[in-house]
């Protein structure tokens, strides 16, 4: 049993306050930044950042499906870790400036791996097929937040 860990990341058009408070705001973008992968998205709690809790089912594949129920934080500026009440799965947002007008978004997710042969097959398959996942949110950020009134290209 080991940790495994999926990364990915992108440069977005947009400030990076902007990108981070479209992140943040778990009441209205969230829910339409998610891809077919997630479902029953439910705010239980809050809606912007700290101190929000929210609900879904991620469905890594067409077998493995998670039902996950996250408290939000806020640890460091331009930072959102979510932490999965059911599972060991941690996931940081990182949001940084990249140049004018544009920003950096890095999403990593940690969780406590299976032992034994499952566990190899999880660490070598699951942190590819998250990292694709997240691209797709990634890439819905990115139309969402490039298309704002006051954005530059």
């Amino acid at each position: 049993m080991g940790q495994v860990e999926a990364t990915t990341e992108r440069v977005i058009a947009a400030d990076a306050e902007t990108v981070f408070d479209a992140l943040a705001d778990y009441k209205d973008t969230r829910a339409k930044l998610l891809p077919e992968h997630f479902s029953a998205y439910e705010l239980r709690e809050g809606g912007d950042g700290e101190g929000t809790l929210v609900h879904w089912k991620l469905q890594a594949t067409s077998k493995r499906v998670r039902d996950c129920l996250l408290e939000v934080t806020e640890p460091a500026d331009g930072q959102l870790v979510e932490k999965d009440r059911n599972s060991s799965m941690v996931t940081t947002w990182t949001v940084t400036p990249a140049g004018e007008g544009r920003s950096k978004a890095v999403v990593t997710t940690v969780w406590n791996g299976a032992g034994g042969i499952g566990g190899f097959f999880e660490r070598t398959f699951a942190p590819k097929g998250l990292a694709r996942i997240y691209d797709a949110v990634l890439a819905r950020l990115a139309a969402e937040v490039e298309n704002r009134p006051g954005q530059s290209e």
